[in-house]
């Protein structure tokens, strides 16, 4: 019989995490055999693993020992007890992730079990979320957008100095003070910024992911992203917006103008059942059209296309599949990014990023906030 394994910490590992329900700091494993699911924890965790999760069995390392006993070292030991219950279930065959640790993976061809990668376990699973994961995901949503619309009115309702630096109350805002305010304002929410946050202006923001560096100036454009994770479900929100203080020059509005209507293409076929190709090829398409070059891996002095569309989002900020060339069928109750950007040492970067929902016709957004430039009240 064939049978199926994730394993690691779940607190680390999304796709054991959808499964367990509890962000476990210590090695666990998930098994489907025989169309049930057993659930393998540490002893302390049982009954919250049973209390959350859709197991139908949940054990321990003790309750499956080898003969000369397990190892003391708590890894080893649920690698050991895996290859115990397995034995038990006689099972010669095995589908393993992407993830899957080697010491599992040792363990079990020590055994003369046979690993048979699957590709897609735990990534397809997860690529169409439920009507519970797209309310986490809107939720998520929601209080990113609060945090963004604070800073993008913090930065165009500041003053000029004579050197044209925004200031608050004296102090010089920095894409580094920005950054501490969302992730002060994050955890008020009950939100973390593990992967930090971009808040960039020019020269920084002609490379697309710079998380930006010194002080902000009047009439440059502002590329804020926020990407942080309710610390509740464990979901992640996504936006950015850029924000002129002042007057944005002629060029900011005609890049800014170029995605918006890149986004617009790239919604309209963002449909179930077409391609994640199409949706960049209708973006990079608008792009080009009104000028711009693609210069992928090259930072450019004038604006210029840097990326793909976008990418799936859930337990990660990054999941796939990415909205670029190459990319596969779209499916119905996908959640993706989608965020066009151009960017250039000169005249800076403009980039619009909502998040959306895959349905057999209009996607459905979740975003609420304008995506204009000027956010002065």
């Amino acid at each position: 019989m064939t049978a199926s394994i994730l394993a690691g910490y779940a607190d680390k590992n999304a796709s054991l995490f959808r499964r367990l329900q509890v962000p476990l700091g210590d090695p666990a494993a998930w098994f489907e055999i025989h169309g049930h699911t057993v659930a393998l924890v540490r002893d302390l965790e049982m009954d919250r693993v049973r209390q959350r999760s859709n197991a139908d069995h949940v054990t321990c390392p003790a309750e499956h020992e080898p003969s000369l006993g397990l190892s003391a070292d708590r890894e080893t030991a649920t690698a050991q007890a895996a290859v115990q219950l397995l034995r038990s279930k006689r099972v010669e065959q095995i589908k393993v992730d992407r993830s899957l640790p080697y010491i599992f993976a040792w363990h079990l061809q020590q055994a003369e079990i046979e690993l048979i990668y699957d590709e897609h376990l735990g990534v397809l699973d997860r690529r169409v979320k439920t009507d519970h994961e797209i309310e986490h995901l809107c939720s998520a949503q929601a209080v990113t957008e609060e945090v963004m619309r604070m800073l993008c009115e913090r930065i165009a309702n500041a003053s000029a100095d004579a050197k044209g630096q925004l200031c608050v109350a004296g102090e010089v805002l920095t894409s580094e003070s920005m950054r501490t305010l969302a992730a002060l304002e994050f955890l008020k929410r009950g939100f973390s910024m593990g992967h930090g946050a971009i808040v960039a202006t020019a020269p920084d923001v002609a490379d697309c992911h710079h998380s930006g560096s010194g002080p902000l100036y009047t009439e440059r454009p502002v590329i804020v992203d926020l990407f942080p994770r309710d610390e509740a479900t464990r979901y992640n929100g996504d936006c950015t917006r850029t924000v002129v203080h002042g007057q944005a020059s002629d060029t900011v509005k005609s890049m800014h103008a170029a995605v918006v209507a890149a986004k617009a293409a790239a919604e309209k076929v963002l449909v179930a059942g077409n391609l994640a190709s199409e949706v960049q090829r209708a973006t990079e398409d608008v792009l080009i059209q009104h000028g711009y070059p693609v210069s992928r891996g090259t930072v450019t002095d004038h604006p210029s296309i840097q990326h793909g569309t976008g990418h799936g989002i859930g337990l990660d900020v990054h999941e796939p599949i990415l909205l670029d060339h190459g990319g596969g069928e779209l499916l119905e109750g996908e959640v993706f990014t989608v965020e066009p950007g151009l960017y250039g040492r000169s005249d800076g970067g403009v980039r619009i990023e909502d998040m959306l929902v895959v349905t057999e016709g209009t996607p459905r957004n979740l975003n609420q906030l304008p995506s204009g430039l000027d956010w002065s009240t």
